[in-house]
Order: C-alpha cells, then structure tokens, then sequence
C-alpha cells in the first residue's frame, strides 16, 4: 500500500521558513473578490496597506501554501495527486495574522483514516514567529483507491444547521477570472483555469479553487456578523462537498449562536456562526457543510 500509516505517523514533522508581505495579503485578499466597491472603506480594510487588516485564512496560502505540500512529502506517504481531493480544511488562530512577518511552519501527518475506498490523510501545520505561535491548520485529503487497510474509521463529521431560517443570509459573486487570480497566491493546479486539463478531470470547464470559497465565505462571516473585525475569529473549520464554478454565485446561509448570554446575532460576545453554502445557478448545489466560524 503506497501509504505506510506507521511510518507516516512517526515521522519528523518537516519544518520550512515562510515569509510574506503586504503585497502577498492584499494579493490574497483581491483573489477573494474583496475591493468591491473599490472606495468602500468596509473594503479598504482589505485591499489599501496603510489600514490593512488580515483574514485568518490567509493562514492557507502563506509562504506559497506550501504545509500541505511538505505533509504530502512525509515519510510513508506515496499517493498518485490525481486521486487526492481537499476534503476538509480547519484553521486556529492564537492571535491576530501580522500584515506582515516571517514564520517556521511545521507540518506532519497528524492522522489517517481508513474510510473503506479511501483514505483520509490529516495533515497538520503550525506557523510561529518570534513571539509564538500563530496559528494551526489542519487539511482532510482524501486519496481514492487507499483505504480498505483496517484502520480507525476516524470522527465522524457533521455539525449541521439548525431547523429554522437562518439568521443572515448573503450572495457573494465569483467573478470568471477569479480563479485566474487566486492561484497567484500559490496554488498551481491547471484543474481551475486550464479547460483541457479539466476535462480529462471529468469536469465541465474549470472549476474554483475549494480554498478560495473557504476564504470568501470567512469574509462574509466577518462583514456581516463580526463587524468587520477579523481578530474575533478564533477558528472555522469546513467540509468541501461540491464544486464552483467560476461566474456563479454563492448562496451563504448563517445561524448564530452566542456563548455566555451574549448578543444572539453575533454583534458582541464569544459564540460561533453555522454556515451552509450553495451555488445558486444549480439549484442551491452544496458547496460547503459542516462549517463553523468560533469567535471571541
């Protein structure tokens, strides 16, 4: 079996230096469909230096993205990239993401998970600084074809949505050359912008980077429930259930809980908002589940 789950698990983790800037923010933050209107002072806190502000999930791409990489490259792990697919992303932050910085980022396989015709690889990195740690990523692969090896099944998912209409509801446009400028934020892959490769994929056209509807739907959440603050996000954790398609909308539905006795529509206080996320044009198709932002 290309994947040895005992070698894998004890490996040393792999550390790397990753650097970023201003630039490399507002890049991200553009890739997102942030600066519109291109005035709007809610979204110069995105795109203008002199009052940037940086969303957590930038945790995602910084340095390149290269956590996910230096897991794939772990000891024991020896998996054909075609038949991987990002199943599920989760980011912690211990404080506010600096506009700017340099961080070692150290990534190990933290699981593996036999789910009968796959496996699921949980790759973990921690990015610190000088003055500690900044944050925890976690991201779910599945390999298809890698599992039936009788391991542990894993948790099973599912924070679903409440039986009632959500508290906020938002659109949020993908423009058709959004993909094009998300990947200059590192991801590569010719499955969102190359019509021939997405074919051979099995898909229609290309289709929208699963980490780019991550970070898009974390910036409704802080528009519409946090106040624009992104240092109240704490964690947000998602399962990637469908595709995107470059040009559609996303539908964005919130349900927020509040810890403590706190405003129950998020204004202030700790609690978390419940997300479901669907593409519009295809009759509300699922596009995230089982996504939760906490917040302080």
């Amino acid at each position: 079996m290309p994947i040895d789950v005992e070698r894998a698990l004890s490996a040393e983790p792999v550390s790397t230096r990753i650097t970023w800037d201003h630039k490399d923010v507002q890049l991200y933050h553009l890739g997102l469909g942030a600066g519109v209107p291109a005035t709007e002072i809610r979204e110069l806190r995105y795109t203008l230096e002199s009052r940037l502000h940086v969303l957590p999930s930038f945790a995602t791409v910084a340095g390149g993205g290269m956590g996910v990489v230096g897991g794939l490259s772990a000891p024991g792990i020896d998996v054909d990239l075609a038949a991987v697919l990002h199943g599920g992303q989760t980011v912690h932050t211990h404080r506010p993401v600096p506009v700017g910085g340099s961080a070692t980022q150290t990534s190990s396989v933290a699981a593996v998970y036999d789910k009968g015709k796959a496996a699921v690889i949980v790759l973990r990195s921690e990015a610190a600084d000088d003055d500690g740690p900044l944050w925890t990523s976690e991201a779910q692969l599945f390999v298809k074809g890698e599992g039936g090896f009788g391991g542990d099944r894993g948790p099973s998912s599912g924070s679903g949505t409440p039986e009632r209409a959500p508290d906020r509801e938002v659109r949020r446009p993908v423009r058709e050359d959004q993909a094009l400028l998300y990947r200059l934020s590192g991801d590569w892959n010719p499955l969102h912008v190359d019509p021939d490769f997405a074919a051979l994929a099995g898909f229609e056209r290309p289709i929208l980077h699963g980490l780019c509807s991550y970070g898009m739907v974390l910036k409704a959440v802080v528009d519409t429930v946090l106040g624009g603050d992104v240092t109240r996000v704490r964690s947000y954790t998602t399962r990637f259930s469908g595709i995107v398609f470059p040009g559609e909308t996303l539908r964005v539905r919130m349900w927020t809980e509040a810890d403590g006795g706190g405003d129950p529509k998020g204004a202030g206080g700790a609690g978390r908002v419940l997300l479901s996320v669907t593409a519009v044009e295809r009759d509300d198709a699922p596009v995230l589940t089982d996504a939760v932002v906490t917040h302080c």
